[in-house]
């Protein structure tokens, strides 16, 4: 009995003991979790707050949306569309390298290419693995919840007219950044100016909270520019008409407002597509127009005709005689095709007489002759801003020999662009006043500058008129119901050794209505093949088409209508 009591009690004092020391090590384990939490929540709140924040705050740009370019009309051609780029940190994914070929499928890329670079990258926390993903796409790639892939929303250029404007309005690189043409000449316009917020992230790196704003974005402004897409389109269309009618190496057109100097379209062939980058090649998307030069022909002798007028030696009824059909200059006899004999100013120009217009340039000074192709804008650059735009050339004249002077007056020794030979129309076109050329939207006209007289003006634009009737060399230039003053241009291409027999340049460049012209346009057609050439048959044509659909468009009435006589302008100009 009594062994039995001892056994109970001591049976219930080790129990008592266990208990204790289970106690006492609960009690040591809270007090330690208690002094743990103290530690953590009050002696090191700061520096664990600042840890924290290391591995899961952080900056990230708010990317600024690109201004639209639009025509005139309001129309757009450039406008920028939301996208995404996946990226990923390849220190987090290379763990997961069973999961990149799920990876690559999605992204449609090569996995052995997409392993390599991950692999080939782990000195970098960013890389990206695609850009430009539509967000569908993107969301794919977020569904497979792979460490270290993230998408970054970015936008894309978009051009709604395609090639129609491509040489004009440019393109942008990767990075949204302009590239080439207008996207590249109001770049810092265009662009804006991204901004920066605070992100709190979590362990696979994706963005789960916007935690402050640090700064608001500036979006990019709206470019409203003087193009009008429906005269673009038709400058456009008819322009590819023809080179594929003529077999032709290149061509450019330029239309010029000219009561305001804005370019309301301006083509060139061969085009390119800004939306499909392979063609994004300097071959295809360099603005013909703007950037290359050639020697004009004919279609400067105009303007050798105004100088003439504002020398005071001539007047427009002047007469200049031809015979025997040709002149030697030095060792070069320049000839017509045939004898004109005694000519006036409007048949030298009708006629597109190289003897009339030597005989005319070399009566002149040569300062008198060089200061007004200057004025005109010869051999300098316009005001357009294009990037890569060519002065052309115009060789002062104190380096000229007298055969300088005479090949000058038909069109060689000098280099023009389709944009300034139109410029130099427009001159002619608004009563001998210059104005600025411009590729924005204007709210009121530039300031212009009077060059020539407003009487050897409409004397010029008179003469020219002649050169658009029968009998003319521009015949194909004529538009129903409107005067059309023009010229055509016919120049051999310079070639190695000299200038080439085979290979020429057509050119015609006019204004209508001729009464109170509001359009100036141009037509350069380089390298036709086959049997016609001449200005008059290949690029008339061409600037008829487009001359006669423009002023419609643009609601400009007619002045020529049916049952007016045709050489009231002619007995005016005799008077």
């Amino acid at each position: 009995m009594t062994r039995g009591v001892e056994t109970r009690q001591r049976t219930a004092r080790r129990c008592v003991g266990r208990l204790t020391l289970v106690a006492v090590f609960f009690a040591l384990v809270a007090s330690t979790l208690i002094a743990r939490a103290v530690h953590l929540q009050v002696l090191s709140k700061d520096f664990l707050n600042q840890q924290a924040d290391t591995r899961h705050l952080r900056t990230e740009k708010i990317l600024a949306h690109r201004g639209m370019i639009t025509d005139r009309n309001g129309e757009p051609l450039a406008i920028s569309t939301p996208v995404d780029s996946v990226w990923a940190n390849p220190q987090k994914l290379a763990p997961a390298a069973n999961d990149v070929p799920k990876l690559a499928l999605v992204l449609g890329l090569d996995a052995e290419l997409l392993m390599h670079k991950i692999t080939h990258s782990m000195d970098k926390e960013f890389i990206y693995l695609k850009r430009h993903l539509n967000p569908d796409k993107a969301q794919a790639v977020m569904a497979l919840n792979l460490p270290g892939v993230n998408v970054q929303r970015e936008y894309k250029r978009y051009y709604p007219a395609g090639e129609v404007t491509g040489h004009l309005v440019g393109f942008t690189g990767i990075n949204d950044m302009g590239q080439e043409g207008l996207e590249l000449a109001f770049n810092h316009w265009l662009a804006g100016e991204s901004g920066l917020k605070r992100v709190l992230k979590d362990r696979l790196g994706r963005s789960v909270e916007n935690v402050e704003s640090i700064r608001s974005p500036r979006q990019g402004r709206e470019l409203r520019t003087s193009i009008d897409l429906r005269i673009q389109y038709l400058a456009y269309r008819t322009l590819k008409a023809a080179i594929q009618s003529h077999n032709a190496e290149s061509g450019s057109v330029v239309v010029i407002d000219t009561q305001t100097g804005e370019v309301l379209a301006m083509a060139n062939q061969p085009a390119f597509n800004p939306n499909d980058r392979s063609q994004l090649v300097p071959e295809h998307h360099r603005n013909r127009a703007i950037t290359d030069i050639f020697e004009p022909g004919s279609s400067i002798k105009p303007l050798i005709v105004a100088a003439a007028l504002e020398s005071g030696q001539y007047r427009p009824s002047s007469i200049i005689d031809t015979a025997p059909g040709y002149v030697t200059v030095g060792a070069k006899t320049i000839e017509d095709g045939r004898n004109l004999g005694r000519i006036s100013l409007t048949t030298i120009l009708a006629r597109s007489s190289n003897v009339g217009a030597t005989i005319l340039a070399m009566s002149l000074q040569p300062d008198q002759l060089w200061d007004t192709m200057k004025r005109f804008g010869l051999g300098s650059l316009t005001s357009s801003g294009f990037p890569g735009e060519s002065a052309g050339l115009l060789t002062h004249y104190s380096y000229w020999q007298p055969i300088s002077q005479a090949t000058l007056a038909y069109g060689y020794g000098l280099s023009v662009t389709p944009l300034q030979l139109a410029k130099a129309y427009s001159v002619i076109g608004s009563n001998g006043i210059l104005r600025p050329i411009s590729l924005v939207a204007l709210e009121q006209p530039g300031e212009g500058e009077q060059i020539i007289s407003q009487d050897t003006a409409a004397a010029v634009r008179r003469m020219l008129e002649e050169v658009v009737r029968p009998g003319g060399t521009g015949m194909g230039a004529a538009v129903a119901g409107y005067r059309v003053a023009g010229k055509t241009g016919t120049s051999w291409k310079f070639a190695a050794g000299g200038y080439s027999r085979d290979k020429y340049i057509s050119v015609f460049a006019g204004l209508a209505p001729a009464s109170e012209p509001r359009l100036a346009v141009v037509v350069v057609i380089d390298e036709p093949s086959g049997e016609l050439y001449y200005g008059g048959e290949v690029a008339a044509p061409v600037f008829a088409d487009i001359m006669a659909e423009s002023l419609r468009l643009l609601a400009v009435p007619p002045d020529a209508l049916p049952g007016r006589d045709p050489n009231s302008n002619m007995q005016a100009m005799s008077r």
